[in-house]
């Protein structure tokens, strides 16, 4: 009996130290990012992209920039979400990029303030001192392509990460761009060419996300005029807005259930949660002791002398 209530224990203890689970074989999915930490993210417009999702895969994208002529050297980071379950192929196609480490080093090469900070191209790495780089810097690309991929979650929203592409809606490769305020202009439903697809959001590192946006750039030397849209050749920072390492650090939390933090009761944390487990222990071993007590008191018909007439 000793035994069957160590194992009973155990059981109920392990999830109290976090369990590691598996959805694919990379060993990031096996980390928990730390939601709490997340402060710094984009204004909410009531969209279903708001909250974190149980179980989406995060990257973070190290960056490093002058936000002026004369600022300092700023050092940063940018978290973002990937939304695997409405945007399964998009999300796959950028998880495999960053494994093979292709956004690392780059920079990003085209800046538009009041609308979106674009890179993703693996050509577009300072030769020599910047802003010397490739003759296809601005339209290369891993040469591998995907279908253009939309849901009814997914939108434009500020912060959204969404893909790049050419004239073909599905000529999407390695490319991409992040809202730097909300951009629905760029929606399917609000354009005749079937627009542009959407896949994460920044969840903390906003901050960056607009101070990069507002850099000086060939077409706003200053970093304080409003250019708008200019092709895909223009809106290069004039200081290099560096990539030094994009990396998947992990899931959304799956215990937690985060879609709208405000509803969360006490059970429902992980505190509340550990102190259930901790009743359920301590209910198990008085348990065992009452019933071990009983037996002792109790004379095992097993072993009674009977008379024999």
């Amino acid at each position: 009996m000793r035994a069957i209530a160590i194992i009973l224990i155990a059981l109920v203890i392990t999830p109290m130290v976090g369990a590691s689970y598996e959805t694919g074989e990379e060993s990031w999915r096996s980390v928990e990012v730390d939601t709490t930490q997340w402060t710094d993210g984009p204004d909410l417009e009531g969209s279903p992209m708001d909250y974190p999702k149980p179980g989406d895969a995060v990257l973070a994208i190290d960056v490093e920039y002058k936000p002026s002529h004369l600022g300092s050297q700023v050092q940063g980071q940018i978290v973002i979400e990937l939304f695997e379950k409405w945007a399964p192929n998009t999300t796959s196609n950028m998880i495999k990029n960053v494994e093979e480490g292709i956004y690392n080093g780059i920079f990003f090469h085209r800046v538009i303030d009041d609308f979106v900070t674009q890179a993703g191209d693996p050509t577009c790495k300072a030769v020599g001192i910047y802003p010397a780089t490739s003759v296809t810097c601005g339209g290369g690309g891993t040469g591998t392509t995907i279908a253009l991929e939309h849901n009814e979650n997914l939108s434009h929203v500020d912060g959204a990460i969404g893909m790049a592409r050419g004239q073909d809606p599905d000529s999407a490769d390695s490319q991409w761009y992040i809202a730097e305020t909300e951009a629905h202009g760029l929606d399917p439903e609000n354009r005749e060419d079937e627009g542009y697809a959407t896949f994460g959001i920044v969840r903390n590192g906003m901050s960056h996300v607009r101070a990069i946006a507002t850099v000086p750039t060939t077409d706003d030397p200053s970093g304080e005029e409003i250019v708008v849209n200019p092709a895909s050749s223009a809106g290069r920072p004039i200081w290099e807005v560096h990539i030094s390492n994009v990396e998947m650090i992990g899931v959304i939390p799956l215990q937690d259930d985060i879609s709208n933090p405000s509803t969360k009761s006490f059970f429902s944390t992980v505190a509340g949660k550990t102190t259930i487990s901790i009743a359920s222990v301590v209910i198990l071993v008085l348990g065992y002791l009452a019933y071990d007590r009983s037996k002792k008191e109790e004379p095992d018909a097993i072993l009674l002398d009977l008379d024999e007439d």
